[in-house]
């Protein structure tokens, strides 16, 4: 078993029986005090065995750490981190008294690791933009930010080393973000409308049993690896296409926008689904009581009333969509090919941003020549056009809910 499991065990282990003992020790303790007593305590036992627990299991964990980082043999671990604990229960069910805030010292804990966990996931954030920042830097030292940003040619085969033979590569992201953007626009095209004739479907028309049913088997949807939609692009929608196409005169390769563009879409229909329904539920009942009310219809109310009531929160699930969307790697990898194409013929192949970025960075690769740095340069791109549409639906999404609080 891996010895960082085992000393994970074993923190673990000591905080429960500190916890324990300590519990244990506070009910004693206001049991010989008479009853009625534990009121006069500020703390229940649960808090005293909670303090005693975290000064324990703090301690052992320390303890772990550093016996891990100067390479301490795990015996020796291991009767450090008992040491340790025992100690720190035996100092903390020590002060176990009837004026003692336990209670105190634990909130203060559960906040101080509420806030660390956050500020975790901030700090994460700020170091990815940080580092496509910096690479992305590089990168526009050696190619104009201009020159990327409206180049039509995408080429960044160059030569790796001042004896070999190579192309002086051209890095116009155009062409890669056209393909991103045409293969998104396919993929909306086929889940925005299937998924919202689904959410009305299940949120209006269908009964509690039907929903019951249909609902968790459109979201197995979700579930599936993007791989096996990519598998299944490439070996059944594929050659399907190709072969209607076939049947009617045309020439359609295998690898295509289209081909992309309906499984992907396909893959989002649960998000759109999922979202809608959510949003059009929130519409209150109300609105829908003053509308049979006045004579309308079930459809009329669902068009004129709860789905323009609805609208708002519908098109932020889109863009979350969009967003999803954007980001796909393997169904692209393996539906729509390599080929940076400026075209907008869904029938071509084309490349997208996330393929490209796979593609420069696959193999041995060394940081420092631009056909690398570029991979930086365009995840840049790709973090900050996901990032306004996530801020977009979220602001929609705010907008929407706060007219009905």
């Amino acid at each position: 078993m891996n010895t960082v499991l085992i000393l994970a065990l074993v923190v673990a282990a000591l905080t429960a029986a500190s916890f324990v003992f300590a519990r244990r020790k506070a009910r004693a303790q206001i049991a010989s005090i008479g009853k009625g007593a534990g009121l006069g305590f500020h703390s229940q036992p649960g808090y005293h065995g909670w303090f005693s627990g975290i000064i324990s299991g703090l301690g052992a964990f320390l303890v772990m750490i550093a016996g891990l980082l100067t390479g301490l043999g795990l015996p020796i671990t291991l009767m450090a981190m008992l040491v340790v604990a025992v100690i720190g229960s035996f100092l903390a069910s020590g002060r176990i008294q009837k004026d003692f805030r336990a209670r105190t010292y634990v909130e203060y804990f559960i906040k101080t690791l509420l806030v660390v966990c956050s500020l975790i996931a901030v700090f994460t954030t700020i170091g990815i933009v940080l580092s496509l920042l910096f690479e992305s830097l590089r990168f526009f030292e050696e190619v104009p930010f201009l020159d990327f940003i409206t180049g039509t040619q995408w080429s960044p085969q160059t030569a790796m080393r001042e004896d070999q033979v190579g192309q002086s590569g051209a890095f116009g992201a155009v062409p890669v973000f056209t393909g991103t953007f045409l293969i998104m626009a396919i993929a909306i095209a086929v889940s925005a409308p299937i998924g919202l004739m689904i959410a009305i479907y299940l949120s209006e028309y269908a009964g509690h049993r039907t929903r019951k049913i249909v609902k968790p088997v459109i979201e197995i949807l979700a579930g599936v690896p993007t791989v096996v939609y990519g598998f299944f692009a490439l070996l059944t929608v594929g050659p399907a296409i190709r072969a209607l196409a076939e049947t009617m005169g045309y020439s359609v390769p295998t690898q295509s926008a289209i081909t992309a563009g309906l499984v992907m879409g396909i893959m989002i229909i649960p998000f759109v689904s999922s979202l809608s329904d959510d949003v059009i539920n929130a519409v209150p009942q109300t609105m829908r009581d003053g509308s049979y009310a006045l004579g309308a219809t079930k459809s009329e109310t669902m068009t004129k009333v709860v789905f323009a009531g609805a609208l708002p929160g519908i098109i932020g699930a889109l863009l979350l969509a969009v967003s999803r969307a954007i980001g796909e790697t393997m169904i692209v990898v393996l539906a729509a090919g390599r080929a940076a194409n400026l075209t907008g013929n869904p029938f071509e192949a084309v490349t997208t941003v996330t393929v490209q970025i796979v593609a420069l960075l696959t193999g041995d690769q060394e940081f420092d020549s631009a056909k690398t740095l570029a991979a930086f340069a365009l995840g840049l791109m790709l973090f900050i056009i996901t990032l306004v549409l996530n801020f977009i639906a979220l602001i929609i999404v705010r907008r929407y809910r706060a007219r009905y609080d």
